[in-house]
């Protein structure tokens, strides 16, 4: 063999030889790549976010905690967001992953409707409509109706014998109100509100929610209009006015998630059922109470309520 032939089959080996390396190198960056994949889908976070009230951010931590247990990961949260509109925003554009709603605030704020009073007619026309608008799943309810509730003093009810808002229209002395900014603004608050002709003795106040109970504790007001799981019902002598002539909607507190996270983790859906039904308006009251009048951290607060409710480490 000549010098020429010896370097052409060196030459023919080296090639063979860069091809396979290079072959190789391909092949591991390739897995390199579906395993980066693999891992960023595993590790995407999975975002819990609230509202800027106390029952929002209650609700938050129970189902951040409960995630937490049941997918055995770390789970964000992005509480306080702010009203209805910037929450449900952010569980649009992707920000949160899901929130706690209530149907009657659906209907109202997101679909611009007038609430049905009817809870499971509420339910179904939200869900099959943000399934519809949005590819948002409403899951079935956590067992809380947290109603617009018009609270007035156990001591005046006592006084003029009044259970339902038709009979506090008869009252000749007339109320002062106080409310919420929401309250007023909202097509299924002050609107509604207005068909029982309430006599006022002065015009409505707008004033931050938590000086209402206070405002009506002094004398301030008279009667106010809250919700009917708020913590400072359970800790003091008030009494909520039926809703007789049912102008307010039904509001039972769910959960609004994105069906592609969801799709996306398979186990998310039966951990968030476990949630429906374990609560109520008066587990929910003492909830609260426990945040607002008795100051106690919103994590042990919501760690003391799956430790009762038998969820903590239940598997």
């Amino acid at each position: 063999m000549d010098r020429t032939q010896a370097f052409g089959i060196g030459t023919v080996r080296a090639r063979s030889f860069l091809s396979a390396v290079a072959a190789a190198a391909v092949f591991a960056l390739a897995a390199l790549a579906l395993a980066l994949t693999g891992c960023g889908k595993s590790q995407k976070p999975l975002v819990v976010g609230s509202k800027n009230f106390t029952e929002q951010v209650v609700l938050g931590e129970i189902i951040a905690q409960h995630l937490e247990n049941r997918l055995t990961r770390k789970i964000s949260r992005q509480f306080n967001l702010g009203g209805t509109l910037l929450t449900y925003q952010a569980l649009l554009g992707g920000q949160i992953a899901l929130y706690p709603e209530y149907t009657g605030t659906i209907q109202a704020e997101i679909l611009k409707e007038t609430p049905r009073p009817d809870a499971s007619q509420a339910l179904l026309y939200s869900r099959q409509e943000l399934r519809r608008i949005a590819q948002i799943e409403v899951m079935d309810p956590l067992g809380i109706d947290n109603f617009f509730a018009m609270v007035i003093r156990g001591e005046d009810a006592r006084k003029y014998h009044l259970e339902t808002l038709s009979q506090a229209a008869d009252v000749k002395d007339g109320w002062k109100l106080g409310m919420g900014y929401e309250f007023q603004q909202r097509i299924d608050g002050m609107p509604a509100l207005d068909q029982y002709r309430l006599p006022m003795a002065a015009a409505p106040r707008s004033m931050d929610l938590g000086l209402m109970y206070k405002a009506l504790e002094l004398g301030q007001v008279s009667m106010i209009a809250a919700n009917a799981t708020d913590g400072p019902l359970a800790a003091h002598d008030w009494t909520i006015l039926k809703d007789d002539r049912k102008v307010f909607g039904s509001y039972q507190a769910c959960i609004l998630a994105r069906a592609d996270a969801l799709a996306g983790e398979p186990q998310l859906k039966p951990a968030l059922e476990e949630l429906s039904g374990k609560l109520n308006n008066e587990v929910m009251r003492k909830l609260d109470a426990a945040v607002d009048v008795d100051h106690r951290q919103v994590r042990e607060v919501a760690a003391d309520f799956l430790r009762e409710a038998g969820l903590l480490n239940k598997h």
